[in-house]
């Protein structure tokens, strides 16, 4: 389980500063390029877990590059290259401070929201007599946005981010429209392999020349829940639990174990077995959703690969 990269400390040539979030690094260098570095921490309920998941970051990594690929067409995204497989070097862009969520079925966070009483989510109304993860009419658009205090997204109505100038209405119109078409490939993509995506978040930057463009990372299971079609119907027929290719089965793990990132709570104990299982499954979620085998990169030594791959890239 020692074969992880959980942090990273490089000095790439012309390297201007480092931001580290919750899963990613992101080495600004001179020439707007950004290198982000995907790691293997496990992040859940906005918390980071001490232990990190052996091959997560690849994982995540792949997955998005395979999904900018399929999807550049209808959306610009900031991608250059993927020089290691868990790095990815694109056009450094001045963020949107929200991230675009958009939700097919009533599941996750929208459930958690209906069960509690509530019908109004981010201004927008969930119909009444829905069961968890009955199919929305049709997709719902619900934008989250960091909390000021601390690193918590807080959902956000549309009329809260134009009022409160985060967004601009001409530009929000515009994360609206990528975000619906992105919705409709990754859908697509998704029956190919046999899948429902359920729900998914974008995130947009916009470039130096001004072009709005999509960042970070897409339909990968850690912003983006699946189910498997396969038997879906059934299942919600009968009131059964779905079965679910997301990140949402750790966050299950975390709430039978007394965890869900409240103050107070201290995250369980995860063994070597659990960590071993968990690798798997992301493995498994890998395979499913981009319908090829995985094939698991050297971690003998995953810095020095990296600094390796990085520094041959931008020798070029």
């Amino acid at each position: 389980m020692n074969n992880t990269i959980t942090d990273t400390n490089f000095n790439f040539p012309g390297q201007k500063s480092v931001y580290k979030g919750k899963v990613r690094e992101v080495y600004a260098l001179e020439h707007d390029l950004l290198v982000m570095v995907a790691t293997d921490r496990l992040s859940a309920f906005d918390v980071v877990m001490p232990k990190g998941i052996p091959y997560k970051g690849q994982i995540l990594n792949q997955i998005a590059t395979k999904m900018m690929g399929a999807t550049e067409d209808i959306v610009p995204n900031w991608l250059i290259a993927t020089p290691d497989p868990n790095v990815a070097v694109g056009h450094a862009c001045e963020p949107f401070k929200v991230e675009m969520v958009i939700r097919g079925y009533m599941s996750g966070h929208a459930a958690r929201e209906y069960k509690a009483g509530r019908r109004i989510l981010c201004g927008i109304s969930m119909p009444e007599g829905m069961k968890e993860n009955d199919k929305f009419p049709a997709p719902i658009i619900t934008p989250a946005t960091k909390a000021e205090k601390g690193d918590h997204d807080e959902d956000i109505s549309r009329e809260d981010i134009l009022k409160k100038g985060i967004v601009s209405e001409e530009d929000y119109l515009v994360l609206e429209k990528y975000t619906r078409a992105l919705f409709q490939r990754g859908t697509e993509i998704a029956a190919e392999r046999g899948l429902i995506l359920v729900d998914t978040k974008y995130e947009f930057g916009k470039t130096k020349e001004g072009k709005i463009v999509l960042i970070d990372e897409i339909h990968t299971p850690d912003s983006s829940r699946y189910f498997y079609a396969d038997g879906y119907q059934e299942r919600q027929d009968r009131g059964a639990v779905q079965k679910q290719l997301s990140k949402e089965f750790v966050r299950q793990w975390l709430i039978q174990n007394g965890f869900q990132g409240l103050e107070g709570q201290t995250v369980p104990e995860m063994s070597d077995d659990y960590i071993k299982s968990v690798s798997e499954r992301y493995i498994e979620l890998y395979e499913n959703i981009t319908g090829e085998t995985f094939i698991k990169a050297d971690i003998s030594n995953i810095q020095s690969r990296i600094e390796q791959n990085v520094l041959s890239f931008l020798n070029q």
